[in-house]
């Protein structure tokens, strides 16, 4: 805008006019509408404000919350671990987020914290398991440890898992077998939220995948995606700041892209990844259901619709999720494996960006950059509807509530 241009004009007329209107209403009528929009801010702030906690303290609060329902405490410390990595890594959604859902389920037995999983039939390089409808974390512990014992005897280790239950991060099963020098992968199954490409009704999980490779050094490449749009715990977190979603993350009870937040969360309908068929959604849709036939199908666990709902008040109903957990020894391949995942790092960071300011990432990049910022700040930080989901389940459990500086 040009000074001394209409437009500038017209816009000093207009703010001179607005400004007499607003001293003309009055001081009474002024002072309550002042109080209406600090009422509005307060409560938009009550919503995003963050408390830091410090990481060990999460992890104190949840064991606590998990021995509190009768897990024993070595599956609780796994538990709590995968949910504080998961946090402490920049994945909300899959961290304290998820802890009411777990005690809940543990609450009214449909998942059984105590259980270990067995071997049902095994060759060098594979295994099939049942996780007995046993705690995320322990199953997945149990298949990745196993898929890296055999990666390691014959060079590939491959498990499949039925009877599982949530899992949490699926990056943390890939980081499992990154720390005995190997290429590591991970799928499950979920509760169906997906709406297949055309379809106003989900029929398939969200099925994250992951793969993690080390480079040299502590460098490595982790990726951890879900194969809709958006996690549903992103969705959970926009509807707990009170905030909208970008377009392309989630469905109306109509089948059409919504922003509401609170409306696609209780539709649990979300787009595959890609969106619409118009930005091509089908390829989302595609590798959704990739992971369900390798984990639910091949498994013999529950798949598509067969899949519970979950929910926060828990389920009546086992999830009997279908789990992959995959071990490579890179050394069978070409030589310098490591060295030339440095070079294919360097190159990918190293192009042009579009804007200066913000370099190229690679998966794990900005996982790593959480860790580092929570390390030096303290503690992990948490919304304050969060804190008090917290509160409430420790009054609840009566064990100590959670602290935050």
């Amino acid at each position: 805008m040009k000074p001394g241009s209409v437009n500038e004009n017209f816009s000093k007329a207009s703010a001179a006019k607005h400004a007499q209107r607003w001293w003309l209403i009055g001081w009474p009528r002024r002072l309550l509408l002042l109080r209406f929009v600090a009422f509005g801010l307060s409560r938009n702030m009550s919503s995003t404000c963050l408390k830091l906690v410090e990481v060990e303290e999460s992890r104190r609060f949840m064991i606590d919350c998990f021995k509190a329902v009768n897990v024993p405490e070595e599956h609780a410390k796994a538990q709590a671990d995968l949910l504080v990595a998961a946090d402490h890594r920049g994945h909300f959604s899959h961290g304290m987020n998820r802890l009411e859902m777990y005690i809940n389920d543990l609450a009214i037995n449909s998942t059984d914290g105590a259980i270990t999983p067995v071997v049902l039939k095994e060759t060098p390089a594979t295994a099939w398991v049942d996780g007995r409808n046993g705690l995320g974390a322990v199953v997945g512990n149990f298949c990745m440890d196993l898929a890296i014992k055999k990666a390691k005897n014959v060079g590939v280790g491959w498990v499949c898992a039925k009877g599982s239950n949530h899992y949490g991060m699926a990056g943390w099963y890939a980081l499992r077998a990154m720390e005995s020098g190997l290429v590591g992968m991970s799928m499950t199954n979920t509760s169906p939220l997906m709406a297949p490409t055309g379809a106003k009704e989900a029929a398939l999980g969200t099925n994250p995948l992951s793969l993690g490779a080390n480079a040299c050094g502590k460098d490595h490449f982790l990726l951890d995606m879900a194969t809709t749009a958006v996690a549903v715990g992103k969705i959970e977190i926009q509807n707990r700041k009170g905030a909208s979603l970008p377009d392309g993350w989630a469905q109306d009870p109509e089948g059409k892209v919504t922003n509401d937040a609170k409306l696609a969360f209780e539709t649990g309908c979300l787009c595959p990844l890609g969106g619409t068929e118009l930005t091509s959604g089908y390829k989302g849709y595609g590798l959704g259901a990739m992971v369900d036939i390798l984990t639910g199908v091949m498994s013999g666990a529950n798949y598509s619709t067969h899949v519970r709902k979950w929910t926060h008040t828990g389920a009546n109903t086992a999830a009997n999720l279908g789990q992959v957990f995959i071990a490579v020894d890179p050394n069978c391949f070409a030589p310098q494996f490591q060295e030339r995942m440095t070079d294919f790092n360097s190159i990918l960071r190293n192009t042009k960006p579009t804007d200066p300011k913000k370099p190229v990432l690679l998966a794990g990049d900005k996982e790593e950059k959480n860790m580092k910022d929570v390390d030096q700040t303290g503690g992990i930080e948490y919304l304050e509807n969060q804190l008090k989901t917290c509160a409430a389940l420790a009054e609840r459990l009566k064990i100590q509530p959670l602290r935050f500086k």
